[in-house]
């Protein structure tokens, strides 16, 4: 199946074009024209949204359901046209865009029958006791209720499951709110093929057309009008730590303040501790180099800081990694600016007076290599940008002297999306004092594997503190997110036909 996108916004139902364009910039294939995003077209799309809300929030669950269905049905199939699509803007390989693409349908097909089951509602029910003294009491009952309108922001590094139909508008339609998204030029006709599948899902199922709206391109204004637009009442975001947090400010700057739930960057450390390092340190090496440069690193879980005790353990660690990612080739990076951003951070670390540079060297435009370097737990203690999140495959060891020390190095880091265990049955002692400075700065802590690859499961968990995610409450992945788009409403003697029908069962 052949696509060539047309360019244009869908507003609520409508293909909108206008007057400004921007070109595409696909790794392989041709360019398209795509049209620039408005503030006038936010204002339409959010409009549309509000009406949408007051029938699309109190649908039923089932026809809600049979919604997100729906966009699955369509987006398997327009398989082949979204691969093709994909593959040429991204220079993602056809396999990873079948497989996110799988991930996508199983999140709204998750989402569709976990609304069916009700236990996300989280109904309470405080019978009346109107004989209880000194004063009697009223019956309440309480029933989590859809906030409003939720802003979307595409993310550059999941065309798919991360961005128009992905993880947070699954969770905010799955909701009953209406979802606005902002495209990621990065990938604006898979996009747009993906929006057009949403479309075809509101028409089939008879959902109000303002349900969904999806804004190419646009200059920073777009953005900032969408977060900053009265009747949006959530953002969902995964991108930059200063795009993110220049948002989250607008966000809390408004007259109304809204929450803001950003992913915005994680370096996602791993601890290998001394038994492990004994027993496995080679494999691990390159089951580290492996997680590093898989989709070429640019993934935000991706690990990028190593913790060993110094000695020989740690040099067969180190050469094992050394070993395995030079046998691994240029990766083309999804945008141009990715690509610079590597390069910039590729040359800060090559740069410093306080790494050691074990393999890699500086690459030019879009195909990147792998970088690997090393540095003493006393160095990376004083030197903070060491710490910073380089998108893509470089990796960081860190050597240290002890468990002690790995303890306080821990204890320094920023919030995390994840933190890495590796160990063995003699090593208990030590993770037992790692694990509680862990989970403290993680939202998922593993043992004995690599952060790489993001369950979509109920107990999944992804978001940490600050600067992993803005809201450390939270998780953009998994059942549980979609708490991000619901709050808590109390009725108080109300009569039972007056109730939410969500309340009565």
């Amino acid at each position: 199946m052949s696509f060539t996108p047309h360019g244009k916004h869908l507003i609520a139902g409508d293909w909108i074009g206008s007057d400004q364009t921007f070109k595409s910039e696909p790794a392989t294939g041709p360019a398209h024209d795509f049209c620039v995003g408005t503030v006038d077209l936010v204002n339409r799309a959010c409009d549309a949204a509000e009406d949408a809300f007051w029938i699309y929030a109190y649908t039923s669950r089932a026809d809600r359901a049979a919604f997100l269905n729906a966009i699955a049905d369509e987006i398997d199939a327009r398989a082949d046209a979204i691969t093709q699509i994909g593959s040429q803007e991204t220079g993602l390989p056809e396999a990873r865009l079948q497989g996110e693409r799988g991930r996508t349908v199983g999140q709204l097909r998750l989402f569709a029958s976990h609304i069916l089951k009700g236990d996300y509602l989280d109904r309470r029910v405080d019978p009346a006791l109107p004989d209880r003294q000194p004063a009697p009491r009223p019956e309440i009952v309480m029933v989590q209720q859809p906030i409003g309108p939720v802003a979307v922001f595409g993310a550059s590094n999941f065309p798919l499951a991360f961005s128009v139909a992905g993880g947070d508008t699954a969770a905010a339609l799955a909701a009953g709110c209406p979802v606005v998204v902002k495209g990621h030029s990065a990938h604006p006709g898979t996009g747009e093929i993906v929006a057009d599948a949403i479309k075809a899902a509101v028409e089939k199922t008879g959902m109000p057309k303002g349900v969904f709206s999806m804004i190419q391109g646009g200059k920073r204004d777009v953005g900032q009008s969408l977060v900053q637009h009265p009747l949006i009442k959530a953002v969902g975001f995964t991108g930059s730590l200063a795009g993110g947090r220049a948002l989250f400010d607008l966000c809390a700057a408004r007259p109304e303040p809204i929450p803001f739930f950003g992913e915005l960057g994680s370096v996602n450390p791993m601890f290998i501790l001394p038994e492990a390092a004994a027993a496995r340190a080679d494999s691990m090496g390159q089951g580290w180099a492996g997680s590093l440069t898989m989709g070429a690193g640019q993934f935000c879980t991706n690990p990028g800081i190593a913790i060993v005790i110094e000695g020989p353990d740690a040099d067969r660690f180190a050469a094992s990694a050394k070993d395995a990612l030079e046998k691994v080739a240029p990766q083309m990076m999804l945008t141009p600016g990715i690509a610079q951003a590597y390069h910039e951070g590729q040359a800060r670390f090559a740069g410093s007076n306080s790494v050691g540079q074990l393999m890699g060297e500086a690459t030019e435009g879009r195909s990147v290599s792998p970088n690997l370097f090393e540095t003493t737990g006393a160095v990376f203690a004083q030197a903070h940008g060491l710490s910073e999140e380089v998108f893509g495959p470089l990796g960081l060891i860190v050597r240290v002297g002890s468990v002690d020390e790995m303890v306080t190095l821990a204890k320094g880091f920023e919030g995390q999306l994840t933190a890495t265990l590796h160990m063995d049955e003699g090593d208990m002692e030590a993770a037992r004092a790692l694990r509680p400075v862990l989970e403290r700065k993680a939202g998922r802590v593993l043992v004995n594997g690599f952060p790489t690859g993001v369950e979509v499961v109920d107990s999944m968990v992804h978001g940490g503190p600050y600067p992993a995610s803005t809201n450390f409450g939270a998780t953009s992945v998994g059942t549980l997110s979609i708490r991000r788009f619901l709050r808590p409403v109390a009725y108080q003697n109300m009569p039972a036909d007056l109730l939410p029908q969500d309340m009565m069962g």
